[in-house]
């Protein structure tokens, strides 16, 4: 074919950071993978027998295109007791194909062509080319190891054009393991509601948090009705296979994603669904037995390169560590590509997130401990010889 067919907003889109390096690892021998950020633990039994007994009951047909009335009644009742927030389940919250689809929804809905959204950085690697594809524009925002990767007020304002639509955000954050804190969310609501803005607050990880408080967007005052709350069941209950999300807000936001949703999905996996609502009534033991692990984890991994040599912020929330390997006299990209090839440990370099990666990488800690201590042994051995 001598033409181009494809459209150029797609052509323009970078290849992922994280794709690259695991095209690569899935060629490779005795690799420790700290890169993909997937729970290793397997779904708890309690929610795989009941996508078992779904399945052997014959739930194998579309449900309602926004979610069963069931999955959705429970879920509002799991985050009104969480976080005090009340979302009606018939015309506030409906069911997607994970929190990529939430994402995505959110974006085609939301978003002319040319308008803009905030975007802080590092970031979830999909959160800029979902606002392309959609035909905006993404504004990135860098936030620094010195603020704690907060978003600075004063640069979120700063950025904002007449074209502004939205700020997207991302707490607990992949990549960094940051926490907002209620005074940082407090200024970027007070941001919002000054410039007549949409929030979508990506929450994913939510019940994921060591030692600090997880603060629900929508729960601040006067941002319910101008908040689209993204969340899932992928991280908090092991279940990335499942592909069940969610996305909740006011009717008259909603109503919008529930449009793009029923021309894109019939529903969400049915027997995924059953599985979701056995998560939100009897998983909370489960999630706090893995939460605790986690925890223990990221110990390990933050003393250990810290000892090494790469200064490593104190991750809060998710399941990843983002050192700092300027030590090494590489940048995060020839650090990330050194240590696959001569130890046998992948990492993601920071700059697959967005402006602000820049000298960092990002390691995930959901991986047994014991392959976490090999892989420190041999990130010793490798800084021994580059720090």
């Amino acid at each position: 074919m001598n033409k181009n067919y494809l459209a150029q907003r797609v052509v323009d889109l970078k290849p992922s950071g994280i794709r690259k390096f695991f095209d690569i690892v899935a060629t490779m021998q005795d690799v420790i993978s700290l890169g993909i950020g997937e729970p290793d633990f397997t779904t708890p039994d309690v929610i795989l027998e009941a996508g078992v007994r779904s399945l052997r009951s014959g739930a194998t047909h579309y449900t309602s295109n926004s979610g069963t009335s069931e999955l959705r009644e429970a879920l509002a009742h799991h985050l009104n007791a969480l976080y005090g927030v009340s979302y009606d389940p018939a015309s506030e919250i409906i069911i997607t194909v994970g929190v990529s689809e939430a994402l995505y929804l959110s974006m085609i809905a939301l978003l002319n062509p040319g308008e803009e959204v905030i975007v802080p950085t590092p970031c979830f690697v999909a959160y800029q080319a979902e606002v392309t594809l959609a035909g905006g524009v993404p504004v990135e925002i860098p936030t620094r190891v010195e603020d704690s990767f907060q978003p600075n007020p004063g640069d979120v304002e700063a950025a904002i054009t007449p074209r502004t639509k939205a700020i997207l955000i991302g707490y607990p954050n992949n990549p960094t393991g940051a926490v907002a804190t209620r005074e940082t969310l407090l200024e970027v609501a007070r941001i919002a509601e000054k410039h007549d803005l949409v929030v979508i607050s990506d929450e994913l990880y939510d019940q994921l948090i060591y030692g600090v408080k997880h603060v629900c967007f929508p729960t601040l005052p006067g941002m319910r009705e101008r908040t689209i709350l993204l969340g899932g069941f992928s991280k908090n209950y092991a279940m990335t296979g499942w592909r069940i999300g969610f996305a909740a807000a006011p009717a008259a936001l909603l109503n919008g994603l529930r449009r793009v949703h029923q021309y894109t999905i019939m529903s969400a996996p049915t027997t995924a669904q059953d599985a979701a609502l056995e998560a939100i009534l009897k998983g909370a033991p489960d999630v706090e037995r893995m939460r605790a692990e986690y925890d223990r984890r990221r110990t390990l991994i933050v003393s250990g390169l810290n000892r090494l040599g790469l200064p490593t912020f104190e991750p809060h929330g998710a399941f990843y560590a983002f050192p700092n390997i300027t030590a090494s006299s590489m940048d995060e990209e020839t650090f990330a590509q050194k240590l696959l090839e001569e130890e046998r440990v992948a990492v993601v370099p920071g700059t697959a997130f967005g402006p602000g990666g820049e000298g960092f990488v990002r390691c995930s800690y959901a991986t047994a401990y014991e392959k976490l201590e090999e892989a420190l042994r041999r990130i010793e051995a490798f800084m021994r010889r580059h720090g």
